[in-house]
């Protein structure tokens, strides 16, 4: 389980055993602290300011620490004005000890129950055994003789090769026609027309 408490402004998430430095605190011995949330280990979150009056968180003062050193440097231009300053924080460190609260489930609560749990799977863990050891093994399938060699397998019969094409033979070339003279053709013009007269024969 853990508490938000509030101390010096800031808050802090905070468990059991936990060790932390909070703001200077003018005290020594025990510190409490009113928290302002608490969530248990079953997840149970106790949020009302009402409920909340009769928590508390009980912490042991361990001492006095200071943080890191920061300096400060303040300068106005043109005027010559120039200040410097440091500062370290004071710290308290105190280590928590206690949360208590109503209604917020602790671990050593839970511890038992989880125990007789474990306590009771034991107790199964042998009737499941002897349960298993009554069952008959399941039979493995006979395992082939190393004599036995599968059939080789016989060579495919060879495909005759394929006959290659005979070369062509360029085709022989054919005698061209021959063509008609001239005279003939202006006789058959001649002879089909038959606006064209003969020449006459006198003299």
């Amino acid at each position: 389980m853990y508490a938000i408490i509030r101390t010096g402004g800031k808050q802090a998430k905070v468990r059991e055993g936990d060790v932390l430095d909070v703001e200077k605190l003018r005290a020594t011995g025990e510190v409490t602290f009113t928290p302002l949330l608490l969530v248990g280990d079953d997840g149970s979150v106790v949020s009302g300011r009402s409920a909340l009056e009769s928590a508390k968180v009980v912490a042991t003062v361990l001492g006095e620490s200071a943080g890191d050193k920061i300096d400060l440097f303040k300068y106005k231009a043109k005027t010559g004005y120039r200040r410097r300053q440091g500062h370290r924080q004071k710290y308290t460190r105190i280590q928590v000890t206690s949360i208590e609260g109503p209604g917020i489930a602790k671990k050593a609560e839970a511890k038992p129950a989880a125990k007789a749990a474990a306590e009771e799977s034991a107790a199964d863990k042998p009737a499941a055994k002897e349960e298993a050891a009554k069952k008959p093994a399941a039979k493995k399938p006979a395992a082939k003789k190393a004599d036995e060699k599968p059939a080789a397998k016989k060579p495919a019969a060879k495909k005759p090769a394929a006959k290659e094409p005979a070369a062509k033979k360029p085709a022989a070339k054919k005698p061209a026609a021959k063509k008609p003279a001239s005279g003939s053709t202006a006789k058959s013009t001649s002879t089909k027309k038959g606006s064209a007269k003969p020449e006459s024969s006198e003299e």
